[in-house]
């Protein structure tokens, strides 16, 4: 079965290149699988990962939730899981590109799992009948797979073929489910059924938000969460140094309003119209002299009047500004 792998990944070498997201998926499993003697200690052993809800959900373990999907229980299972990534995730990485494929690889990884583990809880809870998968060990990248599969479909109007069969590719994922059930009763249902509920909701997401990417839109939902209370901290800090510089804006004119609230600390250069500090006697942008007051002997030989300026050397004294 190995060597079947293998012959797929040179034949599409070539491709392959293009795409690095996909290639660190297929080598990161293969590894896993393979556990070559210096990888020995760092990674995990399958016993310890087998995604259980019974386990995740008693002893929070993050471990089993995130890692699972990399581990296989034999060749035919990992062959038959790599080629599938191989066919969708070239795909979907030239299409996307690699930052964008990565993250929404990342977004459905999440979102299967969840998916799934809810549902095992709730037939547990609402049917009393959720013991057998609440208690069942499962491993494997199909649920993303699944995923993937339900994302590339909907970039798709036309029909596909699954095992003869021709099928609209809107409903690709949902007769691949039931095919795969029927010819291996062993195989995870609810895992694979998480995997195509999470894609259709990942696109539902995307579409929501205007085609950014779910997991995104959560980092930077966190973020400013945790910017908030951090910026209130730093605030408070008595040692914190204030900046005595000029912070203004570019080519804006102060309103009356502003010139009166801050014409203590602020001035507004007549040349480039920056606004200085009041701390400043020359413009901290062009070097041109503070209009309304006079500048003490030592620092009238460094002053400049505007007038004597030309734009390209305010130009140059901006450009030296800014670097």
């Amino acid at each position: 079965m190995l060597p079947l792998l293998a012959y797929h990944v040179v034949s599409q070498y070539y491709r392959l290149r293009k795409n690095p997201i996909t290639v660190g998926l297929l080598a990161a499993n293969t590894l896993i699988h393979l556990r070559p003697d210096c990888l020995h200690p760092i990674i995990p052993y399958i016993e310890d990962v087998w995604f259980n809800a019974h386990l995740i959900l008693k002893y929070k373990d993050l471990r089993r939730f995130f890692l699972s999907p990399f581990y296989h229980v034999g060749d035919p299972h990992l062959v038959y899981n790599m080629i599938s990534l191989l066919w969708k995730g070239i795909q979907l990485e030239t299409s996307m590109g690699s930052f964008k494929f990565a993250s929404m690889v990342g977004s459905l990884l999440v979102l299967s799992q969840g998916i799934t583990l809810l549902l095992v809880k709730s037939l547990l809870i609402f049917f009393n009948y959720g013991r057998p998968y609440y208690r069942e060990y499962s491993v494997g990248f199909s649920g993303v797979l699944f995923a993937m599969k339900v994302v590339l479909s909907s970039q798709s109007e036309s029909y596909t073929y699954f095992h003869g069969l021709r099928v609209p590719s809107s409903h690709a994922a949902w007769v691949e489910l039931i095919l795969i059930q029927m010819v291996s009763p062993g195989v995870s249902f609810l895992g694979h059924l998480g995997g195509i509920l999470a894609g259709i909701l990942f696109l539902q997401l995307k579409h929501m938000n205007s085609g950014s990417n779910p997991l995104a839109i959560l980092f930077r939902s966190l973020g400013r969460i945790l910017s908030q209370p951090l910026g209130f901290l730093c605030r408070l800090n008595p040692f914190r140094r204030h900046r005595i510089s000029g912070g203004g804006i570019v080519g804006r004119q102060q309103t009356a309003s502003e010139r009166t609230a801050t014409s203590d600390d602020m001035w507004s250069c007549r040349a480039c119209t920056f606004d200085n500090s009041g701390f400043l006697s020359i413009c901290e942008m062009c070097g041109t002299n503070r209009q309304d007051i006079e500048l003490p002997s030592h620092q009238s030989s460094h002053s400049f009047n505007f007038n004597d300026l030309s734009l390209e050397e305010l130009r140059r004294r901006r450009v030296e500004r800014f670097g």
